[in-house]
């Protein structure tokens, strides 16, 4: 081999590197699933996520692939707690409800989940004062993590009905933020003949919200951002009541979101399984002769 072939060889491996390099710590790099869900992790699905038994078939699939997916390409720490399988699929749960009419969705501003026992100041402290927070963004040198309570995150799905889910709450703000800016203005909405009327009703909500009694949560009176997030916790567990109180809201989020949650609601449901039902893996056996 010549010397400038050589060289060219040399460069041209060096180059490969030095992509492979930039692209994943940029978080370009994104990892695609060859498998399936395991089925032990479908029946956390089937008895936790309510959102997960409404869907078709064909959808649930697509369901588990993306949580999957999600579970490849997002680490999930605990911190003085230990990170359960059940853990790991509601948080991935979590972050495929509210872009699961996206496909091609893909967390790359995301690469770490840190879970906490329960909440935290804003010291990232988990014992003492002021330990009111149950989620976070990072920012800064925190930029690519999430935090949650992995009290929040369960009592999240304990109940359907509280419009609260303080892990659904986070992965919208991390959705608001992938135009570069967590301003409560989705990429979606970024048309300017969007703008003006989506902020004229959130800052009209908010006053509300502040000056009277409201069934919306006072948090979301804080802010355009907060308040975004807030709403889409209300959408996603009780989208009949948000709909029929406030029906412009839920025309918006029907389209940010590209759901319609108050028509699936009815078909929402967790499902027990119990000795003598179909196992949950597909087989067609009943579950105490097959994976019970």
């Amino acid at each position: 081999m010549s010397a400038y072939l050589l060289a060219a060889f040399l460069f041209s491996i060096l180059g490969y590197a030095i992509w492979k390099t930039v692209t994943h710590n940029s978080g370009d790099v994104w990892l695609v699933p060859d498998g399936t869900l395991p089925k032990e992790k479908r029946k956390f699905l089937m008895e936790e996520v309510s959102f997960y038994n409404s869907l078709t078939p064909q959808e649930k699939q697509r369901f588990e692939y993306k949580c999957l997916e999600f579970l490849q390409n997002v680490k999930i720490t605990g911190v003085q707690t230990e990170v359960e399988q059940l853990d790991k699929i509601l948080i991935a749960a979590s972050a495929i409800i509210p872009i699961f009419a996206f496909p091609n969705w893909k967390y790359l501003n995301l690469k770490e989940v840190l879970l906490y026992p329960n909440s935290f100041n804003e010291n990232f402290e988990i014992a003492g004062t002021d330990r009111h927070i149950l989620g976070m963004v990072g920012t800064g040198y925190m930029a690519d993590k999430m935090i949650l309570s992995k009290q929040a995150l369960r009592g999240g799905f304990a109940s359907d009905d509280d419009m609260r889910n303080t892990a659904i709450h986070e992965f919208i703000h991390l959705l608001d933020k992938a135009d570069g800016e967590v301003d409560g203005l989705p990429k979606v909405f970024k048309e300017k003949i969007y703008v003006l009327p989506w902020f004229d009703l959130i800052d009209k909500k908010i006053e509300y919200i502040n000056t009277r009694h409201s069934e919306i949560n006072p948090y979301g009176g804080t802010s355009r951002i907060e308040f975004f997030a807030v709403l889409g916790e209300y959408f996603f567990e009780m989208p009949e009541l948000l709909k029929r109180k406030h029906p412009e809201l839920y025309k918006h989020l029907v389209n940010i979101f590209d759901q319609d949650m108050a028509a699936r609601k009815p078909l929402m449901k967790k499902v027990k399984i119990g000795r003598n039902d179909l196992c949950y893996c597909g087989s067609g056996e009943k579950f105490k002769r097959c994976c019970g």
